[in-house]
């Protein structure tokens, strides 16, 4: 995940060193013909805020006032293709496929209505625990309100932020067998959404669309170089899902979640850098178990 500029200086001081290691499994494949380092590189930074963004998982009223839930997130991180993780122009694999899954903390409250309007809030949690290579400390919350129309009928919106730092090897020695250095990345997210979803008693099928912001940061350990995302995400989201409650007692939810990109206008003042159309997007599921208070 280097600069194109970084990797031209090092190929024209260190040949040797301008290829690095590539996944077996990615040996013969072929770069698309629109391919592009610095966009390669963004989507990647994108990527990671996309994968941990803080979703609904639950329906326009997450619980009957007074009431709240805690409990476990699990959120999937989908594998990316070889064709998505080759940086250098095709002659490096970054080791993005880590961790399979964000497994967080999570709990959501519901104030006293006022009026018809049930406010509530939810956070969320991954403390720093080193797990499979790397230390992750994620940060989430929301605030929202929902709206009974009828018996059946509800609607509501709600805002939501993540802050995340990952510490470890991320980018991976140009050689391989080379001493490896930390690296550090920090992404944010943040949005709004607006839900709609059907009491049907125990359940509530429910669907979210929105607008989210995400912010990165890439600090590359082994040459001290930091990253600038130049094709930062802002574009839409959305959720489909069900929210239940089993006995009055255990809540779940699933869901599935999409943030399907769009197209990036770079900054102007930076040269040769070009429009970016997929410049993040990732497709997942998300599951909730908890304990209603």
């Amino acid at each position: 995940m280097r600069t194109p500029v970084r990797t031209a200086l090092l190929a024209l001081m260190f040949p040797s060193l301008a290829y690095g290691y590539i996944d077996p499994k990615c040996a013969d494949t072929v770069l698309p013909s629109n391919y592009d380092e610095q966009a390669q590189a963004d989507f990647l930074a994108n990527y990671v805020a996309l994968a941990t963004s803080y979703s609904p998982v639950h329906g326009p009223i997450p619980h009957k006032p007074g009431h709240g839930a805690i409990g476990l997130d699990l959120g999937f991180i989908p594998p990316l293709s070889c064709k998505r993780r080759l940086v250098l122009q095709g002659t490096k694999t970054e080791d993005t496929n880590k961790t399979p899954v964000a497994p967080r903390f999570r709990a959501t409250f519901a104030f006293p209505s006022i009026g018809r309007v049930v406010p509530y809030a939810g956070a969320a949690y991954i403390p720093p625990v080193k797990l499979l290579g790397t230390t992750n400390v994620i940060v989430s919350g929301e605030l929202g309100a929902g709206i009974p129309i009828g018996e059946i009928f509800q609607v509501g919106g709600r805002f939501h932020y993540t802050l995340g730092k990952t510490v470890g090897e991320i980018a991976t020695p140009f050689v391989e067998g080379d001493t490896p250095y930390e690296d550090i990345y920090i992404g944010s997210t943040f949005g709004l959404d607006a839900i709609v979803g059907f009491d049907l008693g125990e359940v509530v099928p429910y669907v979210a669309g929105g607008y989210m912001d995400a912010s990165t940061f890439f600090y590359i350990g082994d040459d001290a170089v930091v990253t600038n995302n130049l094709h930062p995400y802002f574009g839409p989201t959305f959720s489909a899902g069900v929210d239940g409650l089993v006995k009055e007692r255990f809540r779940f939810g699933a869901e599935f979640y999409g943030a399907p990109g769009g197209y990036s206008k770079p900054i102007k003042e930076i040269p040769d850098v070009k429009p970016a159309g997929r410049y993040g997007s990732v497709y997942t599921a998300r599951i909730r178990l908890a304990v209603e208070l």
